[in-house]
């Protein structure tokens, strides 16, 4: 896994030659320019929305190091660097945490990020936030709680992109399979982050192939990609190998492009499956 975010590592170092920069300005009103119908949205070179997973099978420490690696990706040099290289210099981010079906929070609404003082404001608030769990994991549920916040967020970007990251398959609402074609055919793409921290559980519901799961039957769209964590020190660097390339619309050497649903190289019902036979409903 080192040698593949080496990889990662080296892809994005390229990206940012292409692409750099980021900061934060007080957000205009999404809902006013809605409602308004006025074409006040500002450009970026990308909208992006973090979804994070705060589920039970996410324990305190990974939770911790979930958001410090967000937190430490989002104030790095790398990532400021990437920013400026883009069109515009700057993108617009929103960062969420889900869980059930029923169970999605706005930790942070949508930010113009196009520098140090913006970035860094940003990590904070994503560090201010009380920590909290949910029972169920309902990938599908994050992927229908982002794709209308395009919508009113104020902002006009080159490319839109939901950020997954979570532990777990799908094992409430929607199959997670027909979300993801929903939310493709709107424009949007999805890149994945599977945290394969723990050895396989029946408890918890975890698998060994999370990131065969991830790159089969959640990402998708142009340019999308995954970047597996496996080691809990490679956090910080996952997610900031994976921001920088979103920055810069750039996608891994070695990324695999998911198959059709059709013929998944694994089930992509294997959540809601594995819950039925522990649960029953």
């Amino acid at each position: 896994m080192r040698g593949r975010i080496a990889v990662f590592a080296i892809v994005a170092a390229a990206a940012v030659a292409a692409l750099a920069g980021f900061g934060f300005a007080a957000p205009n009103n999404p809902q006013m320019l809605a409602q308004t119908g006025a074409p006040a949205a500002i450009p970026v070179d990308a909208e992006v929305v973090l979804a994070v997973d705060v589920s039970y099978s996410m324990d305190p420490e990974e939770q911790a190091l979930q958001r410090e690696g967000y937190m430490a990706a989002l104030t790095s040099r790398e990532f400021l660097l990437a920013l400026k290289q883009g069109m515009h210099g700057r993108i617009a981010l929103t960062y969420f945490e889900w869980a059930g079906m029923h169970h999605q929070q706005i930790i942070v609404p949508w930010r113009l990020v196009d520098g140090p003082e913006s970035a860094d404001g940003f990590a904070a608030d994503i560090g201010r936030a009380r920590y909290s769990r949910a029972s169920r994991t309902s990938i599908s549920g994050a992927l229908l709680f982002a794709a209308p916040l395009f919508e009113g967020s104020g902002y006009r970007g080159v490319r839109r992109v939901i950020d997954v990251s979570g532990d777990g398959v799908n094992n409430n609402g929607p199959l997670v399979t027909v979300t993801r074609d929903e939310v493709l055919a709107k424009g949007i793409t999805i890149n994945g982050l599977p945290i394969l921290l723990k050895r396989p559980n029946a408890s918890t519901l975890d698998i060994d192939q999370l990131d065969i799961y991830y790159e089969d039957c959640v990402i998708g769209g142009p340019g999308a990609f995954v970047v597996p964590i496996r080691e809990r020190d490679q956090f910080e660097d996952a997610i900031r190998t994976k921001l920088v390339l979103e920055i810069a619309g750039r996608t891994p050497e070695h990324r695999v492009v998911p198959v059709s649903a059709a013929a998944p190289r694994i089930s992509c019902t294997i959540g809601e499956r594995l819950w039925q036979e522990r649960w029953g409903n």
